[in-house]
């Protein structure tokens, strides 16, 4: 399913182990590296409480969310692929579903796709739900459509917001 045309697509970041930042930043550094992608634009930076498989955990490391946008002429799955290596390469240990991470990043749409596999679930099955997406997403684009659910906007404002910005600004090559 490689498409020639580049497909637009919004990938989530999120980082609650070690030095957040410089493993964010370093992950949108590798993302530009990645082949048949380019990043068109970085979120502003994001922070969040935990959410674990029972629920916001206060107790946990709290993260550091963004959203990028890309244009990839590639799958899904190679994609999908992609940004799992990239998240090994940045210590990520899938120990506990839901679990602390050095790094995460999901995709969240890609182009107009639905796909719905054992590997893939695109769009992003619980973007509608968090905030730590939908703000960050929203700032990147304020048109933003999550397909099948609605405009962001409309999403965030429905589940409200318990995110806070954080100083610190990434951009395009992974620097503050």
């Amino acid at each position: 399913m490689t498409s020639p045309t580049p497909q637009p697509a919004v990938l989530a970041l999120g980082s609650n182990l070690g030095d957040r930042l410089v493993i964010l930043a370093a992950a949108i550094t590798a993302l530009e590296q990645v082949p048949g992608l380019e990043l068109t634009g970085v979120s502003p930076v994001y922070e969040s409480a935990a959410v674990k498989l029972g629920g916001v955990d206060d107790d946990a490391p709290r993260y550091l969310n963004l959203v990028v946008g890309i244009r990839y002429t590639g799958d899904p799955h190679t994609l999908l692929a992609a940004v799992n290596a990239i998240e090994n390469e940045h210590g990520r240990v899938r120990a506990e579903r839901w679990g602390d991470r050095t790094l995460d990043i999901d995709i969240v749409v890609f182009g107009g796709l639905e796909l719905h596999d054992a590997r893939l679930d695109v769009p992003h099955p619980r973007a509608f739900e968090r905030d730590f997406v939908l703000a960050p997403w929203l700032d990147l684009d304020p048109e933003a459509v999550l397909p099948g659910r609605g405009t962001v906007r409309a999403l965030l404002a429905a589940i409200g917001s318990t995110v806070s910005p954080h100083p610190v600004a990434l951009s395009l090559g992974g620097s503050r």
